[in-house]
């Protein structure tokens, strides 16, 4: 499966379109009517990002928004972080 997220394997699901046609009854009219179901599919957030791997190499994969947040992949530092000065610290 191609669209898929390589961290927890979510894929795509089937789910439901719900056409609603009517004015609420709340609203003053008569109440809301289904007028047609559809199925349609729920696609996974997927970003490619670039992580170090276990062994220490770089790869890049498709992972999903919720695995990224949650810490799931390490990201690629490309940057050192800045770093204050000791002697600047002292004073």
């Amino acid at each position: 499966m191609a669209r898929q997220c390589k961290i927890c394997g979510k894929g795509a699901q089937m789910g439901n379109s719900v056409a609603i046609r009517g004015k609420k009854k709340y609203l003053g009219g008569v109440g809301t009517k289904i007028t047609g179901i559809t199925r349609r599919k729920f696609k996974p957030n997927l970003q490619r990002v670039r992580i170090v791997t276990p062994n220490g190499t770089h790869q890049t994969i498709q992972a999903c928004t919720q695995c990224i947040r949650s810490g799931g992949v390490t990201k690629i530092v490309r940057q050192a972080p800045f770093r204050v000065p000791e002697q600047a610290a002292a004073k």
